[in-house]
């Protein structure tokens, strides 16, 4: 890699440090951010992956990693490595909103807006992440208009893995509920956003709670998902009307 005047000696500098330090993981995450910036992603995910082998608990460097992944293209292998980053500290609020824009990228709205209202939450003063839930709860609303299809649940059942998933698949009837239920969901955290910031992200935590808690109890004894959906459904409902 060519580099000219400030650039090159600031990566001469970090060089060095290496040099002097090389078991110390924050020079390799250094300079992984340095060849990040000059937009050298290969060169960053390398520097990544060794401060990662010397520091496997290093949130930051998985973090900036999945920024490398992001600049790339590669959203899947950047959400991972932001789930590294969050498994290691839940609340890493910019690793929370860069994986939100992974997340549009890859096409999930509601997982993009699930983040950006956790990053918002941890950090109400951050217009980015403020900004990108706006955006994303605007767009949500107008695709939610357009829906029309019936009888199709609100994933992808062709990649489908989660047995909860795989039996509303099966299941007319509850495929109909979970478009419903998203539908739904989707109308009444636009409306809130609208009036309340405070109140969207509250609803988008119950959301979340129930999907979290339908995907944990499906199949254990006593626990009807029929029921369970059909509830929920009418919660929002009646939400909606108010």
């Amino acid at each position: 890699m060519r580099l000219t005047g400030k650039t090159e000696a600031a990566f001469e500098a970090l060089n060095q440090a290496i040099r002097l330090e090389p078991d110390n993981a924050n020079g390799y995450a250094s300079r992984g951010n340095a060849f990040n910036n000059a937009g050298k992603y290969d060169r960053a995910i390398d520097d990544y992956n060794e401060a990662l082998r010397l520091k496997p608990d290093h949130a930051q460097a998985f973090s900036d990693r999945g920024a490398a992944w992001y600049f790339k293209g590669e959203y899947q292998k950047a959400i991972a490595d932001y789930d590294a980053a969050l498994k290691l500290d839940p609340k890493f609020q910019r690793a929370l909103n860069n994986r939100g824009s992974a997340w549009v990228r890859k096409g999930d709205r509601v997982g993009a807006l699930r983040d950006y209202a956790e990053a918002v939450r941890l950090n109400p003063s951050d217009k980015t992440a403020a900004t990108n839930h706006h955006e994303i709860a605007l767009e949500i609303e107008r695709l939610g208009a357009l829906t029309s299809q019936k009888n199709l649940s609100s994933f992808n059942c062709a990649t489908a893995k989660r047995r909860v998933e795989k039996a509303i698949c099966a299941d007319p009837g509850l495929a109909q509920l979970d478009r419903n239920i998203h539908d739904v969901f989707l109308k009444v955290v636009a409306n809130a956003e609208s009036d309340s910031h405070r109140a969207a992200l509250a609803l988008t935590r119950q959301q979340r709670d129930f999907i979290d808690k339908r995907n944990a109890s499906f199949g254990r004894p006593g626990y009807d998902l029929g029921k369970a959906m059909a509830e929920r459904l009418d919660k929002l409902e009646t939400i909606a009307r108010q």
